[in-house]
């Protein structure tokens, strides 16, 4: 199936999931989410995909549930989780090396009828992530060349996702430079575009390959650090 873009339908049947949000109504409505999400994320994921593999070989880009997409039902049993069963918000990746996709430096995407969000990097680090991470930026050269990278991406006007803590961890104190980058329990970038994008299928591929370009570097420092990772 080509890629030509999600149909307009697409952002106002995400609208009608926040307003219907049943099993029931979902099952009756089961062939538009086919027809308006989930045929269109496929033919993106193998587009896409096909792009993303000039800049990086190794990337995943498999157009399958539980892959480069996610269910659409939510885990509503894990504590704290939304209760709503059904996303209104659609998630694609793309990961780089084999282990959990969420635990591998990926870019990323989701779209609603309020965003188009690109990412690029880890959202959060687990412990054994962690403990990789910090132990690449005891070094202050690896340091100085994040903080640089980071400092790019910010002059190009992208964000970088905030520090989760206000004190350093054991290693770390504010003699170091750049001894803020042990503050992150994550490390990863974004932008935030016009949710209608997802309409025009070449120019949202054209958009989305020039931002994860200028992503690209923080991608790989992430990827790096995740082949450091130590087994159990």
């Amino acid at each position: 199936m080509e890629f030509v873009g999600f149909p307009p339908q697409t952002l106002e049947f995400l609208q009608q999931i926040r307003e219907n949000n049943d099993k029931e109504w979902f099952e009756a409505h089961k062939e538009e989410y086919k027809k308006f999400i989930l045929e269109p994320s496929r033919a993106f994921v193998e587009e896409m995909g096909e792009h993303l593999m000039a800049l990086e070989p190794t990337i995943h880009a498999i157009p399958k549930i539980n892959h480069s997409l996610f269910r659409i039902y939510r885990d509503i049993r894990r504590m704290g989780a939304d209760k709503r069963p059904i996303k209104s918000r659609i998630g694609i990746i793309f990961w780089q090396g084999w282990g959990s996709r969420l635990q591998s430096s990926s870019f990323y995407l989701h779209f609603s009828p309020d965003e188009l969000l690109v990412a690029a990097g880890v959202r959060w680090f687990e412990k054994p992530f962690l403990d990789a991470y910090r132990e690449y930026i005891k070094d202050e050269r690896r340091r100085a060349q994040l903080q640089n990278v980071i400092d790019t991406l910010l002059g190009l006007g992208y964000e970088i996702f905030p520090k989760e803590l206000k004190r350093y961890p054991k290693g770390f104190d504010a003699s170091m430079a750049c001894a803020d980058l042990s503050l992150y329990k994550s490390m990863a970038c974004k932008k935030v575009l016009e949710p209608k994008l997802i309409e025009d299928g070449a120019k949202l591929i054209q958009t989305l390959y020039a931002v994860y370009e200028d992503m690209l570097p923080l991608q790989q420092i992430v990827y790096e650090i995740s082949l450091r990772i130590e087994e159990d």
